[in-house]
């Protein structure tokens, strides 16, 4: 009650206004800069790769967020400024009702945050491959390989986003006032076990894990990467230039995502620091609105990044748009 008094009383109407239109923002950037992504990895052939389709599942995950996650909070607060009083769901939890929207959009945030960060550790595991050992690259890093990675990535991250609710009859998923998002926060009970800290704490713990693998694989390739341009400029062209090198959409590709792991890194980083001081007692309402909605938007960089690296994706990106453009210029130059 003292977190919705905190939330409900530092925002003023116009205040609320210029919340839900950075939600509403946020919405068409996440679908726009994805579908964008989705449209030009699937409809161009030198796009449909094993690193093309990482790039797509990591889009889907993305989608699912500006589909379903962010539209409930927009949904929430509008009603509040219409209402004058937030939906009766916001103030229960999954334990107090046959049906809570919570139930599906908790698992969903959670998963698609897992898949994003999973999938970035493959695309790593990818381009080191692709980087390292140039020659083994087509023989390791297949189509169907990668696509068994994805369902597996896929998978496996779902069913840790539910396995709070599985193995701890403790935990519940609520709509939290302060961040505006649907939230693992405590059940009917009374105080939280020392499982249930562990099971809550496992989120930061995996993600860190394949953040801190992903960051240490980047160092390796990108060192490599350095050593290889110093030696180009030493050797002779025919050599520079052997199969046994690395290619240079490859090396652009390698710093590509390490550009994304940093600034997945960033975005998550405020996430752990507020679970694990939730897990000690810390309640946090502003930060813990700061560390989500930061996260959230990390959904639509993705596809800024891929347009700054990336020159023939740029190029792709504005084909698609050319038939919008045409059709605008030929109805402007239409007689009256």
């Amino acid at each position: 009650m003292l977190e919705r008094a905190e939330a409900e009383s530092c925002c003023s109407p116009a205040n609320r206004v210029l919340l839900v239109l950075f939600m509403v923002l946020l919405v068409g950037a996440i679908l726009v800069g994805n579908l964008v992504t989705l449209a030009v990895i699937l409809g161009t052939k030198h796009f449909r790769t094993p690193q093309g389709y990482l790039k797509a599942s990591l889009a889907v995950a993305d989608l699912a967020v500006g589909a379903f996650v962010v539209p409930l909070s927009v949904y929430a607060e509008v009603y509040l400024m219409v209402a004058d009083s937030a939906p009766d769901w916001t103030s229960s939890n999954s334990q107090a009702v046959p049906f809570h929207p919570c139930s599906v959009i908790g698992p969903v945030f959670a998963g698609c945050t897992l898949v994003s960060i999973s999938t970035i550790f493959l695309m790593t595991i990818e381009r080191s491959i692709a980087v390292l050992r140039p020659l083994h690259r087509d023989s390791v890093i297949t189509r169907k390989r990668t696509g068994v990675l994805i369902s597996l990535s896929w998978a496996a991250s779902f069913l840790l986003a539910v396995a709070p609710l599985l193995f701890s009859s403790e935990i519940a998923l609520e709509y939290n006032s302060c961040s505006r998002m649907c939230n693992y926060a405590l059940g009917s009970l009374g105080q939280l076990s020392t499982q249930a800290w562990n099971i809550l704490l496992l989120f930061p713990a995996f993600d860190f894990t394949l953040l801190g693998g992903t960051v240490v694989i980047n160092i390796i390739s990108l060192s490599s990467i350095r050593q290889h341009s110093k030696r180009r400029k030493h050797l002779a062209k025919a050599e520079s230039q052997s199969a046994s090198k690395p290619t240079f959409s490859d090396i652009k590709a390698a710093r590509t995502i390490g550009t994304l792991t940093v600034a997945f890194t960033l975005s998550f980083t405020p996430i752990a620091v507020f679970v694990v001081g939730n897990v000690l007692g810390n309640k946090w309402c502003h930060f813990s609105f700061l560390a989500f909605w930061v996260l959230t938007s990390n959904s639509c960089w993705n596809v800024i990044i891929y347009s700054a690296r990336d020159q023939k994706f740029r190029t792709r990106a504005c084909e698609l748009f050319r038939p919008f453009r045409r059709s605008s210029a030929s109805e402007s130059q239409t007689p009256v």
